[in-house]
């Protein structure tokens, strides 16, 4: 599959305007948004059916799980079951670049991919994010590009590709940071599924 435009762009508001983006979500559609690593294509966490359209958008298979980012760390303790490692990554490296894979609640059921009994959780560091949670509650997300390609860098390159499957996109300017680190805790000790900008050393430093 192919980074290609289609035929009618998804609408782009400024990031300082925060409301069509919180419009869209309440509605049930994916937006575009820049986040505090790479832009991101997401839904409303609460919606199964928007978290369902978010994987046809992005073309992922279902064996490949999507995150769920949130404002606060009881937001996240109360998606997943942190014990002390999980706790202590938390409190060194939340809010920011570090995606951490727990055991689930008992009665969060939603199908995120991958495995259903964990769940990876991100507390970001990025304002206009934590402002979309306070208004819709936490939201799933995945890098903004079609599955098997690079991760799109602008708000018009989005725009283009996904075109009218997006309800709107949030012009964060041009990203090209590296995406969150993912750390596995939900067994016993540390399984680094994917090292962005925080290191293998810097997490075992806190094990």
């Amino acid at each position: 599959m192919t980074d290609r435009p289609t035929s009618t762009p998804a609408p782009i508001s400024p990031i300082s305007d925060t409301a069509p983006a919180i419009d869209a979500l309440m509605a049930g559609r994916c937006i575009g948004v820049p986040t505090d690593t790479v832009y991101g294509i997401a839904a409303r966490f609460e919606d199964p059916e928007a978290v369902r359209a978010l994987f046809e958008v992005k073309g992922r298979v279902a064996t490949k799980a999507m995150a769920v980012l949130v404002g606060d760390a009881e937001q996240a303790f109360a998606l997943g079951q942190f014990g002390p490692l999980a706790q202590s990554l938390a409190d060194r490296f939340w809010p920011g670049p570090l995606t951490i894979v727990v055991r689930r609640r008992v009665g969060v059921t939603i199908d995120l991919g991958g495995d259903a009994s964990t769940i990876g959780v991100r507390c970001t560091d990025s304002e206009l994010i934590r402002e979309l949670i306070r208004a819709v509650g936490p939201i799933v997300t995945t890098s903004a590009n079609l599955a098997g390609e690079p991760t799109l860098p602008s708000a018009e390159r989005i725009a283009e590709t996904f075109g009218a499957r997006l309800g709107c996109v949030v012009d964060g300017g041009a990203l090209q940071a590296r995406a969150s680190t993912v750390v596995d805790v939900s067994g016993t000790g540390i399984v680094v599924l994917r090292e962005g900008p925080i290191t293998t050393a810097q997490l075992l430093s806190v094990a």
